[in-house]
């Protein structure tokens, strides 16, 4: 039986953290950023995990990780 790919987008976009988490970027900090504050674009820094409901989704994008 051949192995199960990962998809590519997903293998760009997330990591697994050691405990089983899956970090992912923030959106809305790529362009149009003059109207927004700099206290919110000062929030969308930095990684932060993804929500336990798509967790699911995540997972059958990359098998084999560990999720």
């Amino acid at each position: 039986m051949p192995k199960m790919k990962t998809k590519s987008s997903a293998k760009k976009r997330f990591r697994v953290r050691p405990g089983g988490t899956v970090k992912r970027g923030q959106a809305f900090k790529r362009h149009i950023l003059t109207k927004k504050t700099t206290k919110n674009k000062r929030h969308l820094r930095g990684a932060v995990a993804v929500h336990e409901t798509n967790m699911v989704s995540v997972a059958s994008m990359m098998p084999g990780r560990g999720i």
